[in-house]
């Protein structure tokens, strides 16, 4: 079961100003999405996934909320498309969070580098694009940039040639393969972070579209947004997290001057939310 990650302080910023009308960009197994509907009674959401296993897993999850949600699965970057559709103009709070879940990556879509399954990392497996055609097809160049750009890898062009040079004798299928090229040239670092953490990063961002997909939806929420309404953003490493403290900053009341973090004992309960920054922002 995916832990939501940040629950409680989430669940309070989108809504201690009131409202009903409520839109969780990312509902995943739909944690957050119950608290904020067990929070206030008479809440309607509109919950949106673009991964359909995790929208199945929701439905089975919100079913005692029967009539007081809808689910839509869509990329957030739609979610105007998703608004019209339910004939909504008017928004009290979005929610993200970003970022992988737990159902993920214990799927067998390769998105852990902890088990070897087939390179794929679509968060919707109806889309096109996979892991294995980024690692297999891309230039070296485009490998190099898109490491050192959304893995924030320092060592971006030696990973970049090593992967060319693999699949120059055989192609990559599987995360095992992947993770033996990257760390035969990367160096040992210590601690828990394996050395290929960055580079599964930046090709699952690179696959999914991540990052645009963020900076399309977030202009978009501010159409919707009441005078009032609440944007609320969960990410797990600095690139999102920008996006997001940079929005914020230039089109809203900043609520979080500094991003929230878990507490001691949300990090022990559940290490995966160690990494999590939560900002908010009101709508003038």
């Amino acid at each position: 079961m995916h832990v939501p990650v940040l629950l409680q302080e989430a669940v309070h910023l989108l809504t201690e100003v009131g409202g009903e009308l409520f839109v969780d960009c990312t509902v995943g197994l739909g944690g957050h999405a119950r608290a904020i509907l067990e929070k206030n009674p008479k809440a309607y959401l509109v919950a949106i996934d673009r991964d359909p296993y995790a929208l199945e897993r929701a439905e089975e999850n919100l079913r005692a909320f029967e009539g007081r949600f809808s689910l839509y699965h869509a990329n957030f970057a739609d979610l105007d498309q998703v608004l019209k559709k339910e004939g909504i103009s008017h928004v009290d709070g979005f929610l993200f969070d970003l970022g992988v879940s737990m159902l993920q990556l214990r799927s067998d879509r390769g998105f852990s580098f902890q088990r070897d399954e087939p390179l794929d990392m679509r968060m919707n497996p109806q889309e096109d694009l996979t892991a294995y055609h980024v690692v297999n097809r891309y230039g070296e160049k485009e490998l190099e940039r898109l490491i050192r750009e959304y893995g924030e890898e320092p060592y971006a062009k030696r990973v970049a040639k090593a992967i060319v040079t693999a699949r120059a004798k055989k192609p990559i299928e599987t995360t095992g393969e992947l993770v033996q090229v990257v760390s035969s040239v990367l160096p040992y670092r210590g601690g828990r972070i394996n050395p290929a953490t960055r580079v599964f990063q930046a090709i699952r961002i690179e696959v999914n579209g991540e990052l645009q997909a963020l900076s399309s939806a977030l202009p978009k929420c501010l159409d919707f947004l009441r005078a009032g309404g609440r944007l609320v953003a969960i990410s797990f490493h600095s690139l999102e997290d920008r996006i997001v403290k940079n929005f914020i900053k230039a089109h809203m009341k900043v609520l979080t001057k500094k991003p929230v973090r878990p507490n001691i004992e949300e990090v022990r309960a559940n290490p995966a939310s160690r990494s999590a920054k939560l900002r908010a922002g009101e709508k003038r």
